[in-house]
């Protein structure tokens, strides 16, 4: 890939169907059809954020910069990274937390928003049954989509696979790790998409407080709560075989260099920042004290990645070139 980058500090600035199924006691795969676009062609417009579902100022500030920068530049879609609602995730699709934390703060954007799943929306540990209603919210919201706890989705040229990196982390008690890999794998190697985009709640990558995956939070590489498991399968799984990861957890804006033929980028500061936690991975672009989000154009062979703030300052561009 060629890479090129323009750095601004602080200047002003199609729903496609999805079908699921549950396989077993340990989580749902998507069974939506991987696109059969063989063009090169096409333009893709989507933000990502996560980390998101306070319900405070910060989050509507966002929002409101999200749909200036929307309203100039299009979007057609969101991807949720997770922690949605915090702090223990929501009890049914009664919970007010749906309205005062994701359709309230959203209200004024008219597209889609494909969410993952957070460690928090699973009560701050790892209860499983905790998400539940937020996939059966799916059929409820105009906006929200999140068919299955990992599912997929296509937009012209570009295939997206949203993953439980929840139920990978806690694989030794879930067995979440092989169900995705076979999944992932079966939904990027059916697909023809040019591009091909993971995105999920734990990073592979970090500068942020928790780190990099196998170290997390300068834990032992043995135990659970360390990452070791989501290392191995973006290792396993992802190096060499997708183009971009997008994550959070980490409440900031980062985006790393490239690692084992992929672009890592976290966008965790949709509601929080955090500070820097000093792991020394090498970056394009890092923030740790700005909330803000990310704007991505997928034009053809080109994306362009632009990092703002909430206040829709332009903060960080560049372009990644297949």
């Amino acid at each position: 890939m060629i890479v090129t980058m323009v750095q601004l500090f602080l200047l002003p600035a199609l729903l496609t169907g999805c079908k699921h199924e549950n396989l077993n006691n340990y989580g749902t795969v998507d069974n939506n059809s991987p696109s059969t676009n063989t063009s090169n062609n096409g333009t893709v417009r989507f933000v990502v954020l996560g980390d998101a579902g306070v319900g405070n100022q910060v989050q509507h500030d966002v929002a409101a910069a999200i749909k200036t920068v929307c309203d100039n530049k299009d979007c057609q879609f969101a991807l949720y990274l997770g922690d949605n609602f915090y702090e223990t995730g929501v009890n049914s699709i009664d919970d007010v937390q749906f309205i005062d934390k994701f359709e309230a703060p959203y209200s004024e954007l008219d597209f889609p928003f494909y969410a993952v799943l957070g460690n928090h929306d699973y009560g701050g540990g790892n209860t499983w049954a905790r998400p539940d209603p937020q996939v059966a919210y799916t059929d409820v919201s105009e906006k929200w989509v999140m068919p299955d706890r990992y599912h997929s989705h296509s937009v012209e040229h570009v295939t997206f696979a949203g993953i439980d990196s929840n139920a990978i982390m806690w694989d030794d008690l879930w067995e979440g790790a092989d169900a995705q890999a076979n999944w992932v794998n079966s939904t990027f190697s059916n697909s023809t998409s040019l591009w091909k985009i993971a995105y999920g709640h734990h990073p592979y990558l970090s500068n942020g407080v928790h780190g990099i995956a196998g170290q997390y939070d300068n834990l032992p590489g043995d135990v659970i709560n360390s990452g070791k498991d989501i290392k191995t399968f973006v290792e396993d799984n992802f190096c060499g075989k997708i183009d971009v990861y997008f994550s959070g957890h980490d409440h900031d804006l980062q985006w790393l260099e490239p690692s084992c033929g992929v672009e890592f980028i976290v966008s965790g500061a949709g509601g929080k920042t955090r500070n820097n936690g000093n792991w020394g991975a090498p970056t394009r672009f890092e923030a740790f004290d700005i909330n803000g989000f990310v704007w991505v154009e997928i034009l053809d062979s080109q994306m362009t990645v632009i990092f703002y703030d909430k206040q829709g300052a332009l903060l960080y561009e560049g372009t990644v070139q297949k």
